[in-house]
């Protein structure tokens, strides 16, 4: 079948919006593979991984990561902002997808797994997007790939590839068998009911316990000197332009008045939609003063500073500009001088001008600044004498924590040994997906840990919900009538397989990448 649809000439135009994106996602990494000198696109753009001695290109990398962020980008139904994408970690999974895909396809011969050029044709001729009318168009299968640039041999080696890894995938899910055993034990997680006793510390239960010396201090001081650091400050000589006052000055012909109106057309929107120059003339003409003035004083500053700016002397600019020199104290950048509250540019600028330079200039809503930096102090960490009141409260805290922490690891470790404690306890509950437990509040990981354990039964380790530490034990356990089990066991196993399959196949996929020799080029996946 293959070879007579390369046969075929005849063609169609066939215009479908979303045959690009589908393309997208078919045959993943596959179109290219084989190709390059080290087998899976080993081009020479660089590496994105070598897995055992194959190469996975960057070019495979970088379509493969593009692929999965439109997919991201269809789910969401907009752009995917930076920090979401970090967060979504779509560098790595796109790497991980191409190295865990490459370790299985060179299992499929170990496995006896092999595919047939009948199991090819059937799975390209399965394709919708290639379907009229609910059958396979050879001329539309065509089309479509000369409208993307691909040959059919291509894309079917590309496609025999995703048949043999979706092969190697079922057969590996294939093994995973759900005992009556596991059934039971989901039965019992789903309608068991416990009772927790329990026994928690925040850190305000325990804050009047720390004790802390001179050493703790000075070592809590030393560990975190950013916490304490004072701020940088600057103490600036300044003159202010204010190109309004030279307005009555500055006129504009006809022809600028125009252009003013016509560059910024949106400025003269009315209810009725924009309105003539000729009843807003004066309204832009004013505007049109306004801004060639602030342009004209912006140039003469600019000038006057550059032709300044290596004596270093902004009394001299100052004369120049018929401008009086201002001064201020020092400042930091959360408490600016008064006279420069609301300039945020100013102060930005200031702050990083080395002392005795000129910096500017700088033009915001009150006008247009050239500064001297006439004094600096650097940000400085204060001796421990100067700043111990604000060092003990933060110690103790930390403190705190490490001592709540401490204490409900201890309890947690006699709990477990069932030594009889002054516990509180959290009344009868059932299992829930969200971790909701009466008196604790949420925990998966308590809820996920304790369904596991009969009555008298402890974790090991507390847990953190919100900002304390909880140590637990099974009180009791009421156990669900099994009667209702033995009805519904075969309608539950069937239930937990697709999980058990993708379970075996993460395991499988991780004992591959243990025995694997891989190197990956962390420069792409390291958050920027």
């Amino acid at each position: 079948m293959l070879s007579t649809m390369r046969k075929q000439k005849d063609s169609i135009v066939i215009k479908i919006v979303f045959v690009i994106i589908v393309l997208s996602f078919v045959g993943t990494i596959f179109l290219v593979w084989g190709k390059g000198s080290d087998g899976m696109g080993g081009g020479k753009g660089g590496y994105a991984a070598k897995v055992n001695g194959t190469t996975i290109s960057l070019e495979d990398y970088q379509s493969a990561y593009q692929r999965i962020r439109s997919m991201y980008q269809q789910i969401y139904g907009q752009s995917i902002p930076p920090e979401m994408e970090k967060m979504l970690g779509l560098r790595k999974i796109a790497l991980d997808s191409l190295i865990d895909n490459l370790l299985a396809m060179k299992e499929a011969k170990s496995l006896g797994i092999k595919v047939s050029k009948d199991e090819v044709s059937a799975s390209i001729e399965s394709m919708p997007m290639f379907q009229v009318g609910g059958k396979f168009s050879f001329d539309q299968y065509q089309q479509i790939l000369k409208s993307n640039r691909m040959t059919a041999k291509d894309y079917e080696q590309g496609q025999e590839a995703e048949v043999m890894l979706r092969k190697v995938q079922q057969t590996i899910k294939a093994k995973a068998v759900v005992t009556d055993e596991d059934a039971l034990a989901q039965y019992k997680k789903e309608n068991d009911k416990l009772d927790l006793e329990y026994v928690a510390y925040a850190p305000s239960d325990v804050i009047g316990e720390v004790k802390l010396t001179d050493a703790d201090l000075n070592e809590y001081l030393q560990k975190f000197p950013n916490d304490f650091k004072t701020a940088e400050k600057v103490a600036l000589s300044y003159i202010m332009l204010d190109p309004t006052s030279q307005a009555a000055k500055t006129s504009v012909s006809e022809e600028e008045i125009q252009t003013f109106y016509q560059k910024n057309i949106d400025r003269w929107q009315g209810k009725d939609g924009i309105q003539p120059l000729t009843e807003v003339k004066e309204k832009v003409k004013a505007e049109a003063i306004k801004q060639k003035t602030a342009k004209q004083v912006f140039e003469l500053a600019a000038d006057t500073l550059y032709k300044n700016i290596k004596s270093g002397d902004l009394n001299l600019i100052a004369g120049e500009l018929k401008q009086k020199v201002q001064e201020t104290a020092l400042f930091s950048a959360s408490t600016p001088a008064t006279t420069l509250i609301g300039e945020a540019a100013v102060i930005k600028k200031a702050l990083e001008l080395k002392q005795g330079e000129l910096g500017g200039p700088v033009e915001t809503a009150k006008g247009i600044y050239i500064f001297k930096a006439k004094e600096r102090k650097a940000s400085t960490v204060p001796a421990l004498a100067e700043i111990r009141g604000v060092v003990e409260e933060k110690a103790k805290a930390a403190k705190a924590v490490e001592l709540a922490k401490t204490k409900a690891e201890n309890v947690a470790k006699q709990l477990s040994t069932k030594v009889a404690l002054k516990t509180q306890t959290t009344g009868s509950f059932g299992y829930s997906a969200k971790g909701d437990i009466p008196a604790i509040g949420a925990s998966p990981e308590i809820v996920e840990a304790v369904f596991k354990l009969s009555a008298s039964q402890a974790p090991a380790t507390p847990f953190k919900v919100g900002n304390r530490w909880y140590a637990v034990r099974v009180k009791s356990r009421t156990d669900a009538p099994k009667v209702q089990f033995d009805a519904t066991r075969e309608e539950l196993k069937k239930k937990m397989l697709p999980k058990k399959q993708e379970d075996a196949l993460a395991e499988w996929s991780k004992g591959l990448r243990a025995k694997a020799k891989i190197e990956i080029n962390q420069a792409l996946i390291t958050d920027k």
